[in-house]
């Protein structure tokens, strides 16, 4: 039988790659798993218990529906992050602004998360792959004072971690900490993660593409120019791709990172910035895909290169497959 190598024992023996971290990320990356283990023990649940499923009755500062998970996935992580003591403070896609944590041992912490605690959760009733994404910066305002928007808004590539928790057929959390890119299944049986993809590497190119074609004609006409070509015989497979759209970004990558693709979400006329938020799921893919071998861009920039201006930024995405961002990039007018 060969050995189980689980997150936290993983953790541990990469700790040497953050020698001025002390033990504290792999505080903050314990914390994040245990919220995920809650948060997805609250998704098997949906659909038996009233106070999970559903609206909650109330818009996001994204002007989307809230739904009850996203406020209870929101809590759970928040909650975690505040108790464990390396977070000054936190900015989540479902609240208005950050959060600085006030007390005297939060004040103290080195660092800030960013997170969507509920990616495609419009999906959550009808039983569709969910996510939560996160990415981890060192505060740039002085130790022992209040986290400031200064943290908040700093540079992709600036990240110290990022990663995702896919709630699917199983539960996988993927990180990188700039060291390359690891996935840990949850097992059920024992309740932790453990080691299932390690050293993950996204294919230079494939045969998915992922984009809400119902958009296409409000597109840069280059974003038409290659859908077609991946429908054609005359791509560089010989043969049509396969389009596949789940509508749940986590879900997307995912299974762009295991099979390789590309997952597009353009500017369009009626959403002229884009639709996906730069920090708290543009930022965070991009660093595992770059880390993975793959591509991240808006189309115009290398996405871990834009300088962050408001919280709640939104930005147009390209990323995947290398050759694949390559070629649609290529065709944009």
């Amino acid at each position: 039988m060969s050995k189980v190598t689980t997150l936290n024992d993983f953790i541990l023996e990469r700790q040497a790659d953050f020698p001025f971290a002390t033990g504290e990320l792999t505080r903050i990356l314990n914390d994040i798993a245990i919220a995920s283990k809650i948060v997805s023990r609250d998704v098997r649940m949906a659909g038996l218990v009233d106070h999970i499923l559903g609206a909650q009755g109330e818009v996001n500062v994204q002007g989307e529906e809230q739904q009850k998970l996203d406020v209870i996935a929101d809590k759970q992580f928040i909650k975690a992050f505040e108790n464990g003591g390396e977070i000054c403070g936190i900015a989540s896609e479902e609240n208005d602004d950050f959060v600085a944590f006030t007390s005297e041992s939060a004040k103290k912490g080195n660092y800030v998360v960013l997170f969507d605690p509920l990616d495609g959760s419009s999906n959550i009733d009808v039983n569709v792959s969910i996510g939560t994404i996160f990415s981890i910066y060192r505060r740039i305002s002085n130790v022992g004072s209040l986290a400031t928007l200064e943290d908040m808004l700093q540079k992709g590539s600036d990240q110290i971690a990022a990663g995702y928790v896919l709630y699917g057929s199983s539960t996988m959390l993927v990180y990188t900490t700039g060291n390359g890119v690891n996935g840990f299944t949850l097992d059920p049986s024992i309740g932790e993660f453990c080691l299932s993809h390690p050293n993950m590497k996204m294919p230079e190119t494939g045969r998915i593409y992922a984009m809400n074609e119902g958009n296409i004609d409000i597109c840069n006409p280059g974003i038409k120019e290659y859908t077609q070509y991946c429908q054609s015989f005359e791509n560089d497979k010989g043969a049509p791709y396969s389009g596949r759209y789940i509508g749940s970004l986590v879900a997307d990558f995912h299974r762009n990172m295991i099979k390789g693709g590309i997952y597009i979400y353009p500017e369009t006329t009626t959403s002229p910035e884009g639709k996906l938020r730069l920090l708290y799921e543009c930022n965070p893919l991009a660093l595992i895909a770059e880390q993975a071998g793959g591509l991240a861009s808006t189309g115009k920039n290398r996405v871990l290169d834009l300088e962050p201006k408001r919280l709640h930024q939104r930005v147009p995405f390209f990323v995947g497959s290398k050759n694949m961002v390559e070629k649609a990039l290529s065709l944009l007018k």
